[in-house]
């Protein structure tokens, strides 16, 4: 792996330690001569072949896993969360079939300050906008697929792409029945009514969970995207789903840069339905019951 590493940034890497990983991926810190820390993410597959790669790391048989296309959905989402200049996401130094390097970001911790300023930061990044919902990439979401076809309606989009795919999938692996499916259908059927007002793509990182908004020199960077252009409440529910620091902080700040529709808060269990179903395919009958009060609140909103 360091071999690989110097021919990509062009310099000896002077140490590299693993330091975990997850959903097939291996994680890595490395320091380079010139004195750059690098957060390095390498597909399971792609690293225990790394020694035999070629000189690019090519993978000539075709064989690039899901993972290393997540890898590469996850560059190209931070790409474009970084064009608009507004949170700070990690610079990314390459990446290459199965591999990702972002500059290391030294971890803090959060404070009312940070948070506020996070709270402007998030509403100028939903600003800057997105042509379409969707985006023009193959998504990703943790190790699943996130189908991202464009569409121009919100509503529709959400249900086709973020509820049924994910509810089916959970009744395919046995963590949902079909009432269960049911009662996902009885929410993306009454999609259009319990949407609230139209509102134009934001840019939004689609998976902003506590977890993946790091504090780092008195700001939150963003981290892990799942990036598209999708509804602005959306990064919003999913900052309070697993409890975000400083919430009614950020929420605050973000409002009085750009204030949300009417009836914003009756429709955060909609948008935390999508993450609680995902997690339900990914962790199984641990998140069924909290997926299925969602889509109850939902209706009953």
């Amino acid at each position: 792996m360091a071999a690989r590493l110097e021919r990509l940034a062009g310099q000896p890497v002077s140490e590299i330690r693993a330091i975990g990983g997850g959903h097939g991926v291996r994680h890595y810190r490395a320091r380079l001569a010139d004195g750059r820390e690098l957060f390095v993410k390498a597909a399971a597959d792609i690293a225990s072949r790394s020694a035999t790669a070629g000189p690019t790391g090519a993978d000539p048989a075709g064989r690039l896993s899901a993972v290393g296309q997540a890898l590469a959905a996850e560059a190209m989402g931070l790409r474009w969360l970084g064009e608009a200049g507004a949170v700070p996401v990690p610079e990314l130094i390459f990446r290459d079939n199965g591999l990702l390097a972002l500059i290391w970001l030294t971890q803090g911790a959060a404070d009312r300050g940070a948070a506020e300023r996070f709270g402007r930061d998030l509403a100028r990044l939903h600003a800057a906008g997105s042509s379409r919902f969707g985006a023009p990439w193959t998504g990703f979401i943790a190790s699943l697929p996130l189908s991202n076809d464009q569409a121009d309606s919100w509503p529709q989009w959400y249900a086709e792409h973020r509820l049924a795919p994910y509810a089916r999938l959970a009744r395919d692996t046995g963590t949902f029945g079909p009432a269960d499916v049911a009662l996902i259908e009885t929410v993306t059927g009454r999609i259009g009514e319990l949407a609230g007002p139209a509102e134009p793509p934001s840019r939004i990182h689609g998976d902003c969970w506590s977890g993946n908004v790091l504090w780092s020199g008195g700001r939150g960077a963003l981290i892990d995207p799942a990036a598209h252009g999708g509804h602005r409440e959306t990064d919003l529910a999913m900052l309070e789903l697993f409890g975000a620091p400083y919430l009614d902080r950020i929420l605050g700040a973000y409002a009085d840069v750009a204030p949300l529709a009417a009836g914003w808060r009756a429709r955060v269990p909609l948008h935390q339905l999508h993450p609680l179903l995902v997690h339900a395919c990914l962790f199984g009958a641990g998140y069924r019951a909290a997926a299925l009060a969602a889509a109850r609140a939902a209706l009953s909103a």
